[in-house]
């Protein structure tokens, strides 16, 4: 199969020639409908508003708000006019804000009002209080010395900020000629988004991503979900995020699909959309489809219209996936894995792989991707069925870390292999399972215990709603192992009733010593569940007790 050579402008573009007529994106909650050509039309207004606001090919572009029309306009419009757009974590405050836009060099700041009850304007004072002081597009700033636009997506008029209507307004000053000069002085190998990788250990990196990285992964996405322009996609993930921004919009537009959009998670606003849009395709985390499935009023919106979808971010648990499939209808949904720096996605089930297979891995390489399984210790490739670290090489490893040459070297080795940290087996066929991160893997009386198999065991507990294992300190062992659980809504679960469903069932030394009851986890904003916050909860609780 070969890989494609477009820009994500020129993505766009192709499919507003061949669908201008078909409805691109509609936003239920506000009744916003349009075609791609429409979209299309759009996007060439918010390019050329990028442009006037002075910002050339190669520069960043950050972006903080939740799913709103504008972010994924913002997204096509800066793959026609080369802005890179620099995705913000939604759950960001001051200091990680300031962090981002000083290590990315932002010299615009597109931004939502709030978010969730958060001013998102007062924090940005808090750190660039000149914002008061200045006139727009002439930002001088102590702590951000690059940052000259502030663009607030609202209708309030804000000191030293534009509207976004103030940019469609721009864009009247800069010519169909000079747009069509600009989008042909892009190269589909230029870097054209730049995400910042959870930072779950460290600081946040910024993950250089070309057109060429995300246009192909889109496409090959969409290739394993069956996706057509008959297609209708709900996402309710985020945009700032690698699932809402590429397995969501890129997919879809690569194939003409319509984007059902949601913008913020809300299980039953999900359920609803699904229904009264028609969708074919939902997307989520496992804890999405596990609020959906639950919800108190699912009964009444059940989804008839359901076939594929993708479940990925987190470990899929079998009996979700089981529910998703036979309850939810979605016979062809598909489990994605990757990362960040892999643009994401390195392996998926295909539509047509049995279900066994697609509860059990996370399916077989993409074309033109290459994949082998290693000894962390050696570097070398093990065999078949060997548990060891996956590395992946092809189209789709980032360009690399910005302003991070050394992170870079370590992650991609000199062959051009990008080591991702994660513990996999492959059987016969290709097909790979994913057992946990390198830093996750209990290391129990010098076992390795893996805690994606305790957990699958304990999903099978008819009580447990959701369930995470870590290890924890031991002066013994060196580890042991602690589950934290989530009881489903109305059952009282105990310690003993665990350890007498484990009790002959798994082995011995893999039944938890420790195990606590929750009401949540703590979760990153794209519904990663932070494990080392669990870790980190545990050991207080052990000194409370010591």
């Amino acid at each position: 199969m070969s890989l494609l050579e477009q820009t994500v402008g020129e993505l766009l573009e192709q499919q507003a020639e061949a669908h201008p007529d078909h409805e691109a994106f509609v936003y239920p909650e506000q009744g916003l409908r349009k075609t791609y050509a429409e979209f299309n039309d759009m996007t060439d207004i918010v390019a050329k508003g990028f442009m006037a606001l002075g910002i050339e090919k190669g520069e960043h572009v950050a972006i903080w708000s939740d799913n709103k029309p504008e972010w994924l306009q913002s997204q096509f419009a800066s793959g026609k006019m080369g802005g890179v757009l620099v995705t913000v974590n939604t759950n960001y405050r001051a200091q990680e804000l300031e962090y981002l836009l000083k290590q990315s060099d932002a010299s615009t700041l597109i931004l939502a009002e709030d978010f969730k009850g958060t001013s998102y304007i007062d924090i940005l004072k808090e750190i660039c209080p000149e914002l008061e002081t200045s006139e727009k597009g002439d930002l001088q700033s102590d702590r951000l010395p690059f940052l000259k636009n502030v663009v607030v997506l609202s209708d309030k008029s804000y000191r030293g900020c534009y509207s976004w209507q103030d940019v469609l307004d721009m864009a009247m000053t800069v010519t169909d000629d000079e747009l069509k000069e600009r989008k042909q002085s892009l190269h589909h190998r230029d870097v054209i988004n730049m995400q910042y990788t959870s930072g779950t250990t460290g600081f946040p990196k910024g993950v250089m991503l070309s057109h060429y990285n995300i246009v192909n992964n889109g496409n090959q996405v969409a290739d394993c979900m069956r996706l057509t322009e008959e297609d209708r996609l709900c996402i309710p993930v985020p945009f700032f995020h690698c699932f809402g921004c590429v397995l969501g919009t890129m997919a879809a537009v690569s194939k003409g699909t319509t984007m059902v959009i949601l913008e913020q998670f809300d299980p039953k606003k999900v359920l609803q959309a699904v229904k009264e849009e028609n969708c074919t395709a939902l997307h989520g985390v496992p804890t999405m489809f596990i609020a959906e499935l639950n919800h108190p009023e699912y009964e009444d919106l059940k989804p008839t219209t359901l076939r594929t979808g993708i479940m990925a971010g987190s470990t899929c648990p079998m009996e979700v996936m089981k529910s998703v499939i036979e309850d939810m209808g979605a016979e062809e949904i598909t489990i994605a894995y990757g990362q960040t720096e892999s643009s994401p996605v390195i392996t998926q089930t295909k539509a047509d792989d049995p279900i066994d297979l697609r509860v059990s891995s996370v399916g077989r390489a993409h074309p033109n991707v290459e994949v082998k399984i290693i000894e962390p210790a050696t570097g070398e490739e093990v065999e078949t069925g060997v548990p060891g670290e996956l590395c992946t090489r092809g189209y789709l490893v980032m360009e690399g870390y910005y302003k991070n040459e050394e992170a870079t070297m370590t992650a991609i080795d000199p062959d051009g292999w990008l080591h991702t940290g994660d513990i996999a087996v492959m059987d016969e066929n290709g097909y790979i399972e994913i057992t946990g991160r390198i830093k996750d893997m209990i290391i129990r009386g010098g076992e390795n215990v893996y805690p994606r198999e305790i957990e699958e065991f304990l999903y099978q507990h008819p009580d447990i709603l959701d369930v995470q294992v870590v290890g924890v300190p031991d002066e013994k062992y060196g580890e042991e192992i602690m589950a934290w659980i989530i009881p489903k809504e109305g059952k009282q679960l105990n310690e003993s009733d665990i350890r007498d469903f484990s009790e002959g069932k798994i082995s011995k030394h893999k039944i938890p010593r420790y195990i606590s009851f929750t009401d949540e986890y703590p979760m990153t904003a794209s519904g990663k569940i932070q494990k080392f916050r669990l870790r980190e909860h545990a050991l207080e609780m052990m000194n409370l007790k010591s």
